[in-house]
């Protein structure tokens, strides 16, 4: 129910002509190990604040939106939240591209990547950008996700100065050097 909610939106910002990324549960779950998630999370990037309308127009028969943009307090970034009208406690939550260097960086380096769960590709970020917004975030679940990013992904194959770079900048280099130790 989940992933057709998500692949819902994504269809209706691609129709919408609206540049997005998928993050959270299922960005990380395509570096790595999938896992269950009542929520998607997707960062989209409007020219003008009325672009939302028709977005929402779009997908008023699935999702009840509420106008109130609301912030995310670890990052600041600001957010407009979608409930599924089915089953309320599936949450999409679109957070606005805001303009904070890390933010521009990450959305910049995005890739298309096919994402099993949704049956198709998406713009989901790098998996070293995974990692570094997993860490910044640092909640328990994020933690183990950016922990199973680098173990699959391995620290070879992955671009090691960007992560430490961007963890430095974010004072999460602690989480980083604990979870390299554990792997």
């Amino acid at each position: 129910m989940v992933a057709d909610i998500a692949r819902l939106v994504v269809e209706a910002l691609e129709a919408e002509q609206i540049d997005y990324m998928v993050v959270g549960a299922y960005s990380s779950g395509a570096y790595a190990i999938p896992r269950g998630t009542k929520d998607v999370d997707i960062v989209i990037s409007l020219e003008t604040p009325d672009r939302i309308d028709g977005l929402v127009a779009v997908l008023d028969q699935h999702l009840e939106f509420d106008p109130q943009v609301t912030f995310e307090t670890i990052t600041g970034s600001r957010r407009y939240i979608l409930k599924a009208r089915k089953n309320r406690s599936i949450i999409v939550e679109l957070f606005l591209l805001g303009d904070e260097s890390y933010v521009v960086e990450r959305f910049r380096r995005r890739r298309k990547v096919f994402v099993a769960p949704l049956e198709r590709p998406v713009w989901i970020p790098t998996a070293e950008d995974v990692v570094v917004q997993k860490l910044r975030w640092a909640r328990p679940k994020d933690l183990e996700d950016a922990k199973d990013v680098l173990a699959v992904q391995t620290t070879e194959k992955l671009d090691m100065g960007y992560i430490e770079r961007w963890c430095r900048e974010h004072g999460s280099d602690d989480h980083l050097a604990r979870i390299l130790s554990e792997i």
